[in-house]
């Protein structure tokens, strides 16, 4: 099963893509714990923020980072599905 982590406040995409059969976990604000859970996760669902305030970097995640900004949910999964292949 995939595991995404959503940005806390995206609840509506955690939502459905629970219903769709990924293991969702959702993120908080605290830059600590982030990095800790994202060790354990297939991509990252993240609204239209500077990504450094949530603490995600291409310096240490090689997990794919998605902008759910303008992206309708039936597009996340399809681009989560493109970027994972477990």
């Amino acid at each position: 099963m995939k595991k995404i982590g959503v940005q806390k406040g995206l609840s509506t995409i955690a939502d459905y893509l629970s219903s769709q059969g990924y293991s969702v976990e959702i993120l908080g604000e605290d830059f600590q714990n982030n990095i800790a859970k994202c060790d354990n996760l297939d991509a990252i669902v993240i609204a239209n923020y500077n990504t450094n305030m949530m603490g995600f970097s291409d310096s240490f995640t090689q997990v794919p980072i998605i902008n759910a900004e303008g992206l309708t949910q039936e597009d996340i999964k399809n681009i989560i599905d493109q970027k994972i292949t477990r």
